[in-house]
């Protein structure tokens, strides 16, 4: 029997990332989509507990559903009456990298598989205009993702790499195939964010704000997540579910409160 696989993303059913996705994966398992009926990007890892949700079959493996990207985990193995083999979120439309990853909704669909003790892996594809990226592509492409999706995959169900609770994140940079320098293991890597919130007046003369308008920076961390793609690189950063600050928790046992 094939694996099965459940795929997810962020962007929504109709995003070109996804369709690209699910096409990779079909040589390895049997595929089947749960994905936001509309784009849910830096919903993080929420979940709808205040109205009920509605899952739409749009074909025999592919379900749209009204909720977030943890939300279509949960109605997926639900649907599909056990768990999958692996679950892969993506492709997203932009990186997600260093600090960005705690708001990506397709970092935490990953996650919610994880939790769910599903192995599970985010991939990303870096934006055509992504500043100090060295880009070479002028739109959207998504194919050297979906091959890099379908590579890693085939790795994770052949040698069972994932132990319980840890997931994989993955960043393709912007550039053409034969452009791309290989693979690295890398660390989460650090941003820098400057004025998250913008203020503005209507015409009406009322104000009204956006949160995130201005962007952000980064800091180039040796061997970070944010340096691979910036140099070219595809990037595997290992994630574990468990937030424990070790060194911090040693630390307070010594204290005498």
């Amino acid at each position: 029997m094939p694996p099965l696989i459940l795929v997810t993303n962020d962007d929504g059913i109709d995003s070109e990332g996804i369709r690209t996705l699910a096409e990779a994966l079909n040589p390895v398992g049997s595929v089947y989509i749960f994905a936001p009926d509309q784009e849910k990007s830096a919903v993080s890892h929420s979940v709808t507990l205040h109205r009920p949700l509605r899952l739409l079959k749009k074909s025999e493996r592919i379900f749209a559903i009204n909720g977030t990207p943890a939300d279509c985990v949960n109605l997926g193995i639900h649907y599909l009456g056990r768990k999958p083999d692996i679950l892969v979120s993506g492709i997203n439309q932009g990186e997600n990298l260093g600090d960005d990853i705690t708001y990506s909704g397709t970092v935490f669909g990953a996650v919610e598989g994880a939790i769910q003790g599903i192995k599970s892996f985010a991939i990303s594809q870096a934006r055509p205009d992504s500043g100090s990226n060295p880009h070479n592509l002028e739109a959207w492409d998504f194919r050297l993702a979906g091959k890099v999706a379908g590579k890693i995959a085939r790795k994770v169900l052949e040698q069972d790499i994932l132990p319980s609770g840890a997931l994989l994140n993955i960043n393709v940079p912007a550039l053409k195939e034969e452009q791309v320098k290989g693979f690295r293991i890398t660390s989460q890597g650090k941003k820098t964010y400057q004025e998250l919130v913008v203020e503005k007046t209507d015409p009406r003369g009322i104000k009204y704000y956006w949160i995130g308008a201005n962007g952000h920076g980064q800091v180039d961390l040796e061997g970070s997540d944010i340096q691979a793609v910036h140099q070219g690189y595809i990037s595997i950063t290992p994630l574990t579910i468990d937030l424990t600050h070790y060194p911090l928790l040693e630390e307070l046992k010594r204290w005498k409160i």
